[in-house]
Order: structure tokens, then C-alpha cells, then sequence
């Protein structure tokens, strides 16, 4: 899953250009808000129903862009254009454009957060997090922010497909961005916050109630007691590599890749579920998305494959030895798991409350049906690169 699969009809927010002009004075906004939000960006209490069709939610998307965006706030509402971005099913992005007198046009992106998304996203991490990614040249600029949502500069830029991940010069491209953002420092505790996110999931999932009988009668056909079982010794074995912690993506799927063809750049966008976690963790996560939309599995890249997104990773530090191939490969691999039951838990929390026509309890079942599946293989490399290392 990811912007394709957790936003609602958005590929993407992003650097591009805004228009200048006098500074407009923040507003006030609630404390939850006020407490993740840069000093110099403006914000706002104001909500936007996501549920309205977009005629009348545009009134409202037009006044929170004239109180956000700087010099936007004396513009006629005649002079904005707004527009869905391409699909998903947990936020709405809309590219909002103006046309100044002189003919020229400058859009940003609003981007809607979808209802109950706060329980599986800590919307104050991310906050804190956009200014410093950006400043790295990461993602969008963050021009304002609102009770349910936020407006960014915008990418004038395509969004990847699975199809293009596995393209052997994109990935090595990603590979490299991606080292690079790691090395990106974002203020405050740096401990992983991967199994913390995991147990809470846990938590929540296992505590659900369904209006629906056939979803609830599938629902109790769901050991929890196992999946904690497994989450722990999961937890218990990876903990043994000793993973590097980095500021990672965690959602790095084609929906949250984008390519200005032109220009040849790329970029990361969509830091929501961003976090100081394992390096083996947040590529794992991105090969898993190699199985794109259809969710099919078997396009899980090969050790070849791997190797050669590894070789750009690693190759801005040292040369690629072959034991640092080794331990990345055997880290990836291990993480490849925690993958699986984080998306897992979270479609079965998105199953119980959200109000979008997708069938987030089958996907539980396919996400944790494929843990099983791999699970032998993945335990069974992990074991056996710790006993070499054990043994000498």
C-alpha cells in the first residue's frame, strides 16, 4: 500500500513554485498542532469537511490557501483553479493554482488528511520532521497548517510506478537518495520507534468490534496471543543484528516517488509515517512494495537485485565489501517480516474506522498471510548469519 494505497486521490505534494509577496500573520491553532509546527509557518483552526464533494469544499480549500500562502490573502477567489491529484484511500490531495495578472500561474498542494488517520499517524512527528527534510532538499516546502491537514509547494514532477522502482537505473538512484536521507538529523530522541509502533497497533487491533457480522466473525478467527508471539520473537532476533537506527521513510512505495523526467531528479515525498527506525527496516519496506497494487509477492526483488540497489546505498560511504553486502542483505531480509505484520496490524485498525470502500480486513489477511509464508526462510537467515558470527 502506500500514497497509492494510503492516500485518498494524491500522488503527490512537493517543491516547486509559490507566489512571493507580504508575510501574512499566523493564526492560532489547536495545541496538538501549534506543538508539531515549525515557528515561521502559519497556521490555522480552521477544518475542511473532507466528506463534501469537492464544489463545496473548494469555498473553504480557496479561504484557508489566501490565509496560508503569502500573498495570496488579497486575491480574487475567480483567480483559483482546484484539482484532485491521481488516487488512494487515506488522504485528499488537491492541487490548488491561481493565474496572476501577468498570465503566469503558480499551484500548491493541500493535502486533507482522511477521518481516524490520527490513530495510526503521529501527525506531531511528522511536523517536526518536514522542516529538516526539506531543508535537505527533501519533499515539499511546508507552507501552512490547518486543523486537518496541511498546504506544501508543489512538485511539478510524475509519480513512479511499481514497474519503474524495479528499473535498474531508478533503483539505483533511490538507493542513493535514500542513503541520503538517512543521513538526514532531526532533533529530539533517536530511539527506534519501530516495535513501539508495532505493539500500539497490536494493541489497538486486538481490542476491535465490528457492526458487521461477517466482518466480525472473520475478525475472531484472529489469534492475537500469536501474533504477539511472533512479534517478539521477531523482535528478539532482530534486535541481534544490531541494525543501524536512521531517520527513515517507512512508506517508500512508487505512490511516494516522484521523477521529473527532465530534469532527472527524484524525489521522496509523504514523510507520515516517518521515524527514527532500522536501515534494514525502510528498505525492506521498499521491496516489499515492488509487489505493487496486484500485491503480488513473487515480484519481491532476488539477492542480485538486492545487491545492486546495496552497492549504491552503501557506495557513498566505503566500497561495497562483501561483508557489508552480506549484513545488509541479512538485515533487509529479517526486517522483511516487521513489514508485513506493521501493515498488517495497521489495515485491521483502518478495517474498524475508516469510511473508505476498500477491503482493509482482507488486506490484513494477505499482509499476514504473507509473514507466514516467509517467515521460515527469513528466521532461518538471520539464525545462520548470527551462528557464523558466533562461530568466527
Amino acid at each position: 500500500m502506500g500514497s497509492e494505497g494510503r492516500s485518498w486521490n494524491g500522488a503527490a505534494a512537493g517543491s516547486g513554485n509559490g507566489v512571493g509577496g507580504r508575510e501574512e500573520k499566523p493564526t492560532t491553532t489547536t495545541a496538538v498542532v501549534a506543538a508539531g509546527a515549525p515557528a515561521d509557518v502559519p497556521t490555522s483552526s480552521a477544518s475542511v469537511d473532507i466528506s463534501l464533494p469537492l464544489p463545496e469544499m473548494t469555498p473553504r480549500i480557496i479561504g484557508l490557501c489566501k490565509e496560508l500562502v503569502k500573498g495570496w490573502s488579497s486575491l480574487d477567489s475567480s483567480c483559483f483553479s482546484i484539482e484532485t491529484v491521481s488516487g488512494g484511500i487515506t488522504n485528499l490531495l488537491l492541487k490548488v493554482s491561481v493565474k496572476e495578472d501577468t498570465g503566469n500561474e503558480f499551484s500548491v498542494t493541500v493535502r486533507l488528511y482522511g477521518p481516524n488517520t490520527d490513530l495510526v499517524i503521529d501527525r506531531k512527528r511528522e511536523l517536526q520532521a518536514i522542516p529538516y527534510l526539506s531543508a535537505a532538499g527533501f519533499g515539499a516546502r511546508l507552507l501552512g497548517i490547518f486543523e486537518n491537514g496541511v498546504v506544501q509547494s508543489f512538485i511539478n514532477a510524475r509519480t513512479l510506478s511499481p514497474a519503474d522502482m524495479r528499473e535498474p537505473r531508478i533503483a539505483a538512484e533511490i538507493a542513493k537518495e535514500l542513503h541520503r536521507f538517512h543521513q538526514v538529523d532531526i532533533p529530539g530522541p533517536k530511539e527506534p520507534q519501530l516495535w513501539d509502533d508495532i505493539f500500539k497497533f497490536l494493541k489497538k487491533a486486538s481490542a476491535l468490534k465490528f457492526e458487521d457480522n461477517k466482518k466480525q466473525k472473520r475478525y475472531e478467527t484472529i489469534s492475537f496471543r500469536e501474533i504477539q508471539d511472533e512479534v517478539k520473537e521477531l523482535k528478539d532476533l532482530s534486535d541481534l543484528l544490531h541494525a543501524p537506527v536512521v531517520f527513515a521513510h517507512n512508506d517508500l512505495l512508487s505512490g511516494n516517488l516522484m521523477l521529473n523526467d527532465l530534469e532527472g531528479k527524484l524525489y521522496f515525498i509523504d514523510f507520515e509515517y516517518g521515524s527514527y527506525s532500522y536501515r534494514g527496516y525502510d528498505i525492506a519496506n521498499h521491496f516489499n512494495e515492488y509487489a505493487g497494487f496486484d500485491c503480488d509477492y513473487n515480484m519481491y526483488p532476488d539477492k542480485d537485485v538486492q545487491y545492486h540497489f546495496f552497492r549504491n546505498y552503501l557506495q557513498p560511504d566505503r566500497p561495497s565489501e562483501a561483508q557489508d553486502l552480506e549484513a545488509l542483505y541479512v538485515e533487509t531480509n529479517t526486517f522483511r517480516l516487521a513489514s508485513h505484520i506493521y501493515w498488517a496490524l495497521w489495515a485491521l485498525i483502518q478495517a474498524n474506522v475508516s469510511p473508505i470502500d476498500f477491503d482493509y480486513l482482507e488486506y490484513f489477511f494477505l499482509r499476514y498471510g504473507e509473514y507466514k509464508k516467509q517467515r521460515e526462510s527469513c528466521l532461518s537467515l538471520a539464525q545462520g548469519f548470527l551462528s557464523e558470527l558466533r562461530n568466527g
